[in-house]
């Protein structure tokens, strides 16, 4: 199996997939929700917590959607995913 690639998204609409715009609407919401519990929790709690939720996901999809054989790989693949999404938005500018 083809390990997916987080910025490897459709150019038009398909059914069940996140096209470029729709893939920022969704990130936008959690971000939404994000801003919203920040105005009570530290940011350096939430954030820890927005890591946990997206590692508990991802496990999920990993063992129930795709099962993967090779955690490990998956894990590595999935790393190598999150620090090229975070190094994205730490050169981002408008940030």
């Amino acid at each position: 199996m083809e390990l997916p690639q987080w910025h490897h998204r459709p150019q038009v609409k398909q059914k069940g997939l996140l096209d470029q715009d729709a893939f920022l609407r969704v990130a936008d919401q959690f971000i939404s929700l994000a801003n919203d519990r920040n105005k009570k929790i530290l940011a350096t709690e939430l954030h820890f917590a927005l890591m946990y939720a997206a590692a508990r996901y991802t496990g999920h999809v990993g063992k129930n959607v795709v099962s993967i054989e090779d955690q490990d790989n998956w894990i590595t693949h999935m790393t190598a995913q999150f620090q090229d999404m975070l190094r994205e938005n730490m050169a981002d500018p408008a940030l």
